[in-house]
């Protein structure tokens, strides 16, 4: 059986995943009477609530007498630790585009990296059959996109396909028959080359890893391309580092491929296959896994190193302990340390005292997705502000830049530049129609700017607003970006809100709490309408007497308030407060001081 090995890249929301439960339906994967679930390959909870594809997976299809192993990749940026590692794997891509949005910038990103790697494109126009798809300007979209990212002549001359992922049909022709994914599976038989590894069966076994996970019976596994050689269950193997130096030696215990969605135990790995080792105890991603006679170690990509921090504490507040069942800092520390070990994109240091800890990582949504998993597990924390990493090159402070792109309506285009280009240092680089009555604009912004203000664009662009970034290089520092410019409203009591006592702070700003849910002080109930912080009491009632007047005992009516997610919170909050985090509830408070911190600053402001 001859071998093919894809990967599909997809902007988030443009339909990969239910693409590939098409392929999987209709290349026989499934029984006739298996119960599957709508986006099979999201097996992840935050995966199938959020509609994004967070972890890369594969899977494997076999059409006619070829096995092609297909490889979902993650559309956001934030997770392109996945992909940047993935794409080694393969030998084709196949790049799926809206008909209507055309290329968007997480297409950008991951395509820069399989056009990097020499790998042809397969361009399929999916969402065609929709009314406000525009199949010819997309495709010019995609042309000029690969021309901007230097692809060669070769990448250049791509074939196109036009799909309807939700209906199960791919056709060469636009007004094909609209049938079936026959179109497809062809074009991948044909246009992608079978693996070069095929004929370096008969030299020593090596491996790349790419992807690291835990299995809770086999324990650490690592997944990878097989490069040269054959391996079957319970030969000895060793691991190399980057730099050929020897990690450790292990017996595999386990060797899987995929097959449909699950993976199965195989006799023997072969040179060009896509299989998952079990056996080892340190190797990691990027080590390569060879046969004892190997000395050196396969070239690997090196990963885009992280851009924000975000301070992991324990969470010290009066209400500390009543939701959550894992509330220390070392519980904590031991599922960072394991998420870094399986995430290659995070990274985890202690700070001084050893109560907390920062995580550095790609993005803010890729830290949600961790606080979430964590809170989900049980866990309770306090999250500070995120922070930018900066760079020192030659005495020269350096500070990432991202590539914003935005789909607004025409109304609203010269309050987002005016945002965008002012207080937050961007660089506006392109402005453009984007349909009936929307702009396309495209600027450079420092990754500082962007921290708190996806909510502030919302509320700009009255909700109808499209914001989408990804990192674009490293720039001298652009000086100083204001923070938020409203102040907060902080519980000055201990106890439980009373609705007549928010209903008389309405009038101060916009309020983060319900009647009836509990406060502390230092707690952030609400958002000043003036640029002070404020102190408040939230649990005063009415004053009683036994005297009745008309209008007096009206029922109070309240404004329902802000409930924040928590990427809005992590957002929101300014470097001296706190985002708290239990399984049922996300609250904002002001950082709490031990007494010499308060004495010091009490001196510096005397």
């Amino acid at each position: 059986m001859t071998l093919r090995n894809i990967a599909i890249i997809a902007h988030v929301d443009h339909g990969k995943t239910t693409l590939v439960d098409e392929l999987l339906k209709q290349s026989g994967a499934f029984r006739e009477n298996q119960a599957v679930a709508e986006r099979a390959m999201d097996s992840n909870d935050l995966e199938r609530e959020r509609g994004i594809t967070i972890l890369a997976k594969a899977t494997s299809v076999e059409w006619k007498d070829t096995r092609i192993n297909i490889v979902d990749t993650p559309g956001h940026a934030d997770f392109g630790g996945e992909v940047e590692r993935i794409l080694s794997m393969v030998d084709g891509v196949v790049l799926l585009v809206d008909a209507a949005e055309g290329p968007m910038p997480q297409t950008k990103f991951v395509t820069s990296k399989a056009l990097a790697l020499g790998l042809r494109p397969i361009v399929l126009l999916n969402k065609v059959d929709k009314p406000a798809a525009e199949p010819d300007r997309a495709l010019n979209e995609v042309f000029d996109l690969f021309a901007n990212l230097g692809a060669n002549d070769e990448q250049l001359d791509f074939p196109v396909l036009y799909a309807s992922g939700i209906n199960g049909w791919a056709d060469v022709e636009l007004d094909g028959p609209r049938k079936d994914m026959s179109a497809l599976f062809d074009l991948v038989v044909r246009h992608v080359p079978a693996p070069k590894q095929v004929a370096a069966r008969a030299e020593p076994f090596s491996m790349l890893a790419t992807t690291l996970s835990a299995d809770p019976y086999l324990g650490r596994i690592l997944t990878g391309r097989v490069e040269s050689g054959t391996l079957k269950a319970g030969e000895t193997i060793k691991a190399l580092s980057r730099d050929s130096k020897k990690i450790e030696q292990f017996r595999v215990t386990k060797v899987l491929a995929f097959r449909g969605l699950g993976q199965q135990p195989i006799e023997a790995a072969e040179a060009g296959d896509i299989v998952t080792l079990a056996g080892m105890s340190k190797a990691t991603v990027a080590d390569t896994l060879c046969a004892l006679e190997v000395e050196t170690a396969l070239p690997a990509q090196p990963i885009d190193p992280p851009t924000i921090s975000v301070t992991f504490g324990i969470n010290d507040s009066p209400l500390a302990g009543r939701d959550g069942s894992k509330v220390q800092s070392r519980v904590i520390r031991e599922r960072l340390i394991r998420e870094a070990e399986v995430n290659v994109a995070i990274k985890v240091t202690d700070t001084p005292g050893g109560e907390a800890f920062d995580v550095a990582g790609r993005g803010e949504l890729q830290m949600g997705v961790l606080i979430e998993n964590m809170r989900r597990e049980g866990f309770e924390l306090s999250i500070s502000r995120p922070r930018v990493l900066m760079r020192d090159e030659g005495g020269q402070k350096l500070e990432p830049i991202e590539e914003v792109t935005i789909d607004v309506d025409d109304d609203y285009t010269g309050t987002v530049i005016e945002k965008i280009t002012g207080p937050r240092k961007g660089e506006l680089v392109e402005m453009k129609p984007a349909g009936t009555g929307k702009t396309r604009i495209i600027a450079n912004v420092p990754s500082r700017g962007l921290i708190g203000y996806h909510g502030e664009f919302m509320t700009d662009t009255r909700g109808t607003g499209v914001l989408n970034r990804v990192f674009h290089e490293w720039a001298p520092y652009r000086g100083t970006i204001p923070g938020r410019r409203e102040g907060v409203l902080i519980s000055m009591e201990d106890g439980t809100a009373v609705a007549y006592a928010l209903w008389n702070l309405e009038e101060r700003g916009r309020m983060f709490i319900n009647p009836q849910d509990p406060v502390y002080q230092g707690m952030i109930i609400g958002e000043h309408s003036r640029d002070n912080d404020l102190e408040v009491n939230p649990l005063k009632g009415k004053k009683l007497t036994n005297v009745r007047a008309s209008g007096s005992d009206d029922a109070v009516k309240l404004t329902p308030p802000v409930i924040m997610s928590l990427e809005q919170a992590i957002a929101y909050i300014d470097d001296d407060e706190l985002v708290e985090v239990t399984p049922s509830a996300i609250r904002l408070r002001k950082r709490f001081l031990d007494p010499h911190e308060r004495k010091r600053q009490a001196k510096a402001s005397a």
